[in-house]
């Protein structure tokens, strides 16, 4: 057992990236968690970590041992829930993060849904633009588009979404629907700058990508503000297929374009060390994931 405290006293010290955040994970002391350390060093005859005043970072046999341990602990954790069906009832604290708007159309219904169905559940759902550090924010899963950048976490592919580009009606009769992107230099763009100004819009021809400059007649940082320019016949604007669904289906907006559109844009869920999943995260993903995929979020 006590070998057992200091490896998961290992992982959490390799996971949060100091002592202190490892100690106050596992509700102990810090003397604790440096000594529980230094036992399992002595016990492998080898230093795990590398440790300077400012920081903590594995050393080689300690990148190799924590593998083996997180692989290790999983295949305990999966025997337990064989012999005792801990899956039974999830219960705890949950915390999903998603993009502002696709959380609110698409995972928020979700995770009501979830909720009604375990009562003993309490969810924190966190909807923000940005990609934030799961481990040292305490987030259980994540929703990102995008490709996946963290090859530290587990992700499940929930979908695809399209990059289009839309106009209202009453705009496309005044000024004309574009037959080719070198068009767009006529047009008034409305521009939604997420994480920074795209001064191109990205298009594909012929297997070729390339970005076309559009003079921006609004700029804004709210997806919201910028359809709603759209919609009202301020000019086009460049959107995932999600954020512009439903006025596309109402008839508010056209998508144009069509035949230059880019790859599609991956959805994913995304959480930490597959092996070591909590009853709640693989409650959760076994939930989200096929009623995601069940949305056609490609379609308009």
């Amino acid at each position: 057992m006590d070998k057992l405290r200091g490896i998961q006293t290992f992982i959490e010290i390799a996971d949060r990236g100091s002592l202190t955040a490892a100690a106050h994970a596992l509700d102990t002391s810090l003397p604790t968690v440096v000594r529980r350390l230094a036992e399992l060093e002595a016990a492998l005859g080898v230093r795990l970590f590398n440790r300077t005043t400012r920081r903590i970072h594995l050393t080689d046999e300690g990148q190799r041992y924590l593998a083996i341990c997180k692989n290790a602990l999983g295949q305990l954790e999966e025997a337990e829930d064989t012999l005792f069906d801990t899956r039974a009832e999830p219960a705890g604290k949950l915390v999903v993060t998603a993009p502002v708007l696709f959380g609110r159309l698409h995972v928020a219904p979700l995770l009501r849904e979830f909720m009604r169905l375990h009562p003993r559940l309490t969810v924190e759902m966190l909807l923000l633009d940005r990609n934030i550090d799961l481990i040292e924010e305490g987030v259980d899963v994540a929703v990102r588009i995008g490709t996946p950048a963290e090859s530290s976490l587990h992700a499940v592919p929930a979908g695809l979404l399209r990059r289009v580009i839309c106009g209202s009606p009453a705009y496309l009769k005044r000024h004309g629907t574009p037959r080719h992107p070198s068009e767009l230099r006529s047009h008034a763009g409305i521009r939604f700058t997420g994480r920074g100004v795209l001064s191109e819009w990205q298009f594909c021809e012929n297997g070729r990508i390339f970005g076309m400059p559009v003079p921006a007649h609004l700029t804004t940082n709210s997806v919201e503000a910028a359809v709603d320019a759209c919609r009202d016949g301020l000019g086009l604007g460049a959107f995932l297929s999600y954020q512009v669904q439903l006025p596309v289906q109402a008839g508010e907006l056209k998508p144009v374009l069509r035949k230059y559109e880019t790859e599609p844009v991956p959805v994913t869920l995304l959480y930490p060390h597959s092996k070591l999943m909590s009853t709640r995260v693989r409650a959760f993903i076994d939930f989200a994931v096929p009623r995601l995929r069940a949305c056609d979020f490609m379609k308009l």
